[in-house]
């Protein structure tokens, strides 16, 4: 007789939770049906699917609870209660936080999870390409907001060091998922912050002359 499996009764919130780890350690590709079903309590493939639909749909919800639990970054870019370059600084300091926190997987599950992926993961990829753009435009608003706020020189390539943090962003993302210790990473944040100094210096030198 098959195995009828667990009744719908299982815990949906846990069972999300063990998906999007699994999701973050392994990848959409890595993290097969059979090991999803068992990580979130060996519950059916009847289950499964009345529950969640199908793989993608999973892994969309699981990434939806990843960016509302630990994907503040855009939040803290945002925050016009403090100075642009302060705004900067936190983010990336948090990013950092979560990033190599041992309770869960490390790295960004936005950046790993799907970057590489086959042509049934395309749509898994478009989604994380798409979320790690919001990333990436809330970056250049704090950099514009320097620049309007005259913290920055007017003549800042805005793009460019958009370009320079969003690159930090995503190595952090690698860095910590090879281990790099965290107070690396800090000082890193600590060199990477030279390059908006050295944009305000240089408005502040043309205030002088």
């Amino acid at each position: 007789m098959a195995r009828s499996g667990r009744p719908r009764g299982f815990d949906r919130a846990a069972a999300l939770d063990s998906a999007m780890h699994l999701f973050w350690e392994h990848g959409y590709e890595g993290a097969s049906l059979l090991t999803l079903r068992q990580a979130m309590g060996d519950i059916s493939s009847a289950s499964f699917y009345a529950a969640f639909g199908s793989k993608e749909a999973l892994y969309r919800e699981t990434l939806a609870r990843y960016l509302a639990v630990h994907g503040g970054i855009v939040g803290a870019l945002d925050d016009e209660m403090l100075p642009p370059r302060s705004r900067l600084e936190q983010a990336l300091i948090a990013s950092v936080a979560v990033q190599t926190d041992p309770a869960h997987p490390k790295g960004c599950m936005m950046t790993l999870s799907a970057i590489v992926s086959s042509e049934a993961g395309a749509p898994t990829r478009a989604l994380t390409h798409a979320e790690r753009e919001i990333t990436r435009q809330a970056l250049q608003r704090c950099i514009a907001a320097g620049v309007s706020a005259g913290d920055l020189d007017p003549a800042t390539d805005v793009a460019g060091l958009t370009a320079l943090y969003d690159g930090l962003v995503l190595g952090i993302s690698i860095q910590a998922r090879d281990g790099v210790p965290t107070e690396t990473l800090r000082a890193g944040i600590e060199h990477a912050m030279l390059a908006w100094d050295a944009q305000g210096r240089r408005e502040r030198e043309s205030k002088l002359h």
